[in-house]
């Protein structure tokens, strides 16, 4: 496979937009989920830190495009195909099965309350991500190699 990125014009009102995803149990030796360099035990877990990450992500491009003069107006859609860890995201109150989490996971929740960050549930068969984070079928990364803007 060869593919090459392609910058294209869009009508969408939206500068960019992430997907965020975990595999958990996707570690052989351990059985346990892995997200960016955090191990996790809990899916719902992973998924939220994924979106952490990726969330990093989007806090760069927002002030990188702003640099450049492009300051974006509307929040930054992150599409994450587990519904919990957008409820954590997007649900201030406490969640006990998530306090062992580091509390500088939890900046996430802030991006969302000041409308920086929307996060929006994608099903995992339109998860783009999942080519980062599994073994996936041709037919898997046929359908995310467009919208990863490559051809």
């Amino acid at each position: 496979m060869h593919y090459k990125l392609v910058y294209r014009a869009s009508d969408s009102e939206e500068l960019f937009t992430t997907y965020s995803d975990a595999s958990h149990g996707a570690c052989k030796a351990t059985g346990q989920a892995t997200g960016g360099y955090v191990t996790l035990v809990s899916g719902a877990a992973a998924e939220f830190v994924a979106a952490v990450e990726a969330g990093k992500e989007i806090k760069w491009t927002r002030n990188i495009l702003t640099e450049f003069g492009f300051p974006p107006t509307l929040p930054s859609t992150l599409f994450v195909d587990n519904k919990s860890g957008i409820s954590v995201a997007k649900n201030p109150e406490h969640h006990g099965r998530m306090k062992h989490l580091d509390l500088r996971f939890y900046w996430l929740r802030e991006a969302v309350e000041e409308g920086l960050i929307d996060p929006l549930y994608v099903s995992t068969h339109k998860q783009v991500a999942d080519i980062l984070t599994k073994a996936v079928a041709k037919k898997v990364v046929e359908f995310a190699v467009p919208l990863l803007g490559l051809e």
